[in-house]
């Protein structure tokens, strides 16, 4: 009898389609694994001008989701995403920390596309004592990684480095920081182990449309480490798939454009 692997998410709901819950699930589905939910929070845009309207799920939904999959299916791995609240970020840590998930990857989500301050600036804390202490990896993009390290922000490899450390002692086991505008005319990653800085670099793909690009990472790393790969192999398949994915990026509106998750096979 086929019995897929059962991958998590526990983010926010995109409407658009573009990122979040809706992004995870494409991704797992190219993945060849079986996606699950646990809902955090609702975002809508305004189509005027597409400032986000956040409506956050209460906790007692959130636990009744999250403990129909664990313990009720079980799962081979799991990610987080949007969760935007103190009290959310804390319920869900406690949730996994009680779950005892093999392999976590949060993404710790501080802003919307198309903004530059964090939706949630008091989250912060809360990520590095309820969620980093029990991730297997963590993806922030460079703006994440800052605010994690407590950095003004992150302007070079060096920086990077440093701010990937101080992560790591949070608890987390492997940080991994997405600098798609960080360096000139390139786009990088960054695993930081425990014990050596590892480096993807590639040229940068010429395009705007990039909504969804950091659930589609992380979602990706999820997929393949509940499949059995190695951290480091799971890092370079996301990087690889979201590069792919970007070649067949497109605009949705004028506001924002998504990833093509029909793309790895077209352009890899």
């Amino acid at each position: 009898m086929f019995t897929p692997v059962k991958v998590l998410t526990v983010a926010g709901s995109d409407c658009s389609g573009g990122a979040g819950i809706q992004a995870d699930l494409k991704t797992f589905q190219e993945r060849d694994v079986y996606g699950m939910t646990v809902l955090t929070v609702l975002v809508a845009m305004r189509p005027e001008d597409w400032q986000h309207l956040v409506s956050p799920v209460d906790l007692e939904t959130i636990k009744r989701q999250f403990r129909t999959i664990l313990p009720g299916i079980g799962v081979a791995a799991a990610k987080t995403g949007m969760l935007p609240t103190v009290e959310i970020i804390k319920t869900v840590g406690q949730l996994f920390a009680e779950a005892k998930v093999q392999h976590l990857v949060v993404d710790p989500v501080m802003v919307c596309k198309g903004t530059s301050e964090p939706l949630f600036p008091e989250n912060t804390q809360a990520m590095l004592d309820y969620l980093l202490p029990i991730a297997e990896v963590a993806t922030p993009n460079s703006f994440e990684a800052a605010q994690l390290a407590g950095m003004d922000e992150i302007k070079n490899k060096a920086e990077a480095e440093k701010a990937a450390k101080r992560i790591h002692k949070s608890g987390c086991k492997n940080v991994i920081i997405k600098m798609a505008r960080v360096l000139p005319g390139k786009t990088a990653d960054l695993l930081f182990d425990g014990q050596e800085c590892l480096w993807l670099e590639d040229e940068r793909i010429n395009t705007e449309w990039t909504h969804g690009a950091g659930c589609s990472f992380s979602a990706c790393i999820a997929a393949e480490l509940g499949k059995g790969s190695t951290v480091k192999e799971a890092w370079k398949c996301a990087h690889d798939f979201v590069r792919a994915a970007l070649k067949s990026s497109f605009p949705l509106n004028q506001y924002v454009g998504p990833l093509y998750h029909k793309a790895m096979a077209k352009n890899a």
